[in-house]
């Protein structure tokens, strides 16, 4: 399959890009979460009639319930799937625990790899074991070998060729050059693998224009097949700066389960909201000084003592990337920088945005003032290379369904006492770096014994090199490898190689730890009770770097998760109208 196009793209509408893509194509969507997502040119795709496509891309979410939606897919390759703070997508649990179509697991590097091989046109590339976990076995054509140079055993993957790929820009010039601002997530390696890639976009601006732009990255013409204008393109997802992500409307389309997805996703007929165009103009500056109304209480809950002791881990020479829907880890990284530790460096969205600020996050503004706040921008194939498999990443704290005696995680799927399937997001990249950062840290909001077992049904990553002797001749600094709950901490035993308790949570008897757990648990000797958070810490936490309190969607139940996101996308609604108008009120004085 020649990889290679025309110096000059085709410019049509959406319907024209809908219609190039063609029965049985393995198909593969850019963007990332809620951003740059290509929701009018997806949408047109599922009107078309499609069919028998194999969706491969590093996340399902969205894009993949809009196909689903439309029985256009027969298979799904990816790594990750979830619908951000809105849990996990039912369109694609539901094709995965019935088993009505193949769900393949990547682990995110084999996956880059995968399509690196293809764009460089090699027979495979190489990558990192993901030690300690099943995944290897998981990935299609993945094999372990000796490297012919060191001997040293090596993970191989071959081609991941994909037919099409689509995305969302904000701007192409007339000759055809693509733009991309923020984080380009897997864009650049997915369009390298891809046989034609189709780009909607926000304007299209004369030749020479791009220039006088600022941190961008460009698809160069002769990469892309053809562009098609499309202004609110990746609507009710965000296209900075041109408009945020409305929340509401997501909240609304997925609650909508009697109308289709597609049809609750439309831009409306008057056109783009103002609200989501005036939030991006907001500027982190005038976020800051505007005040927080969050109610004031004396007492911290427990979502709050373990963000300040997660943030008590982090120090100046911390390297903290958050990664895919880790709310509390974004609020400990953002609390430890903003207090005790000035120099640490901050990365989100996967490392897309790097060297954060710590913005307050309010929901529909954190990726624009990340981006704004951020010294760079990078993509997630690049970000691998040059951060995660360079050992530079110190701490990536990640929420975990299921964790074993020994410290392995299971986020792929859960066995019901009936037989049946719980399908769960993916482990997205951690069966990598898992193994790659310094330090290893978990969280599980709800300690019980479904969540702590003695045994994992699928151990989707784990610190399979726990030693420095382990870790040393891999180039990977030896750090802590820490479980927090909401009863207690863990640490993985470098010599017994399981889970002891180290730490208590205020007020929690060791009983209670032992009967909520499903493996014999063991106290270290100088186990003691974790600190309240001060006062001082507890008024920034609440204040300034939280003020919405979205550390709590961690905390709550399924059942009562709905209320509450209701609470967060009111006090969210109320927060950028008071940021808007102080904006409005800058710029007029």
């Amino acid at each position: 399959m020649s990889l290679v196009k025309p110096n000059r793209p085709r410019f049509t509408d959406v319907e024209g890009l809908a219609a190039m893509v063609c029965q049985g194509d393995s198909f593969g969507v850019g963007g990332h979460h809620f951003a740059r997502l290509p929701v009018a040119l997806l949408r047109a795709i599922a009107r078309s009639g499609i069919k028998d496509l194999r969706y491969v891309c590093w996340a399902g979410g969205l894009p993949l319930e809009l196909l689903l939606e439309a029985n256009a897919v027969a298979e799904i390759d990816l790594c990750f799937s979830s619908l951000d703070i809105f849990g996990l997508p039912p369109r694609f649990r539901a094709a995965a625990e019935s088993g009505a179509l193949p769900v393949r697991d990547w682990t995110a590097l084999a996956m880059i790899q995968a399509l690196r091989a293809a764009q460089q046109n090699l027979p495979s590339m190489p990558f990192q074991l993901p030690d300690g976990s099943d995944m290897l076995a998981r990935v299609p054509g993945a094999r372990c070998r000796p490297d012919p140079i060191s001997g040293a055993a090596t993970g191989f993957i071959p081609p991941l060729r994909l037919d099409t790929f689509v995305t969302h820009a904000q701007r192409a010039d007339e000759s055809g050059n693509v733009q991309i601002i923020g984080p380009r997530a897997l864009d650049f390696a997915m369009a390298g693998a891809a046989r034609q890639v189709l780009v909607t976009v926000e304007e299209i601006v004369p030749v020479g224009a791009l220039r006088l732009d600022g941190r961008q990255s460009i698809l160069t013409r002769n990469q892309v097949s053809a562009i098609a204008l499309a202004p609110g393109g990746a609507y009710p997802a965000s296209c900075l700066p041109f408009y945020v992500t409305d929340y509401q409307k997501l909240s609304e389309a997925f609650a909508a389960r009697e109308t289709p997805l597609s049809h609750n996703l439309r831009l409306p007929s008057e056109g783009m909201p103002a609200p989501v165009q005036d939030a991006a103009k907001v500027r982190a500056e005038t976020v800051i000084a505007v005040p927080s109304l969050a109610p004031e209480k004396k007492t911290p809950s427990v979502d709050e003592i373990i963000a300040a002791r997660i943030a008590a881990e982090l120090d100046n020479e911390s390297f903290a990337s958050a990664g895919a829907v880790s709310p509390l880890a974004n609020v400990a990284y953002r609390l430890a920088k903003a207090t005790h530790a000035p120099d640490m460096i901050i990365a989100t969205m996967s490392c897309g945005h790097l060297d954060i600020q710590p913005s307050p996050m309010i929901l529909s503004l954190i990726e624009s003032l990340d981006c704004e706040t951020a010294v760079t921008h990078a993509g997630g194939d690049d970000t691998y290379s040059t951060y995660y498999q360079a050992g530079a990443v110190t701490h990536e704290i990640v929420g975990a369904a299921q964790v074993n005696r020994r410290g392995q995680v299971n986020t792929i799927a859960l066995r019901k006492p009936s037989g049946g399937l719980i399908r769960l997001p993916g482990q997205g990249g951690m069966a990598d770096v898992a193994n790659m950062h310094r330090d290893y840290l978990l969280y599980i909001p709800r300690h019980s014994v479904q969540s702590l077992v003695d045994e994992v049904e699928i151990a989707s990553s784990a610190r399979g090199l726990l030693t420095p002797a382990e870790r040393e001749p891999m180039g990977y600094r030896t750090g802590q490898a820490l479980v927090f709950t909401d009863l207690c901490v863990f640490r993985l035993d470098r010599i017994s190689r399981e889970l002891i308790v180290i730490e208590t949570m205020p007020g929690v008897k060791r009983q209670q730890i032992r009967d909520a757990t499903g493996f014999a648990v063991t106290f270290d000797d100088d186990c003691r009770e974790v600190p309240l958070p001060s006062r001082d810490t507890l008024a920034v936490l609440r204040n300034r770097i939280d003020p919405l309190g979205l550390r709590r969607l961690e905390f709550v139940s399924a059942k009562e998760r709905g209320a509450l996101i209701a609470e967060i996308l009111a006090a969210d609604r109320a927060m950028v109208g008071r940021c808007i108008a102080a904006q409005r009120s800058y710029i007029a004085s």
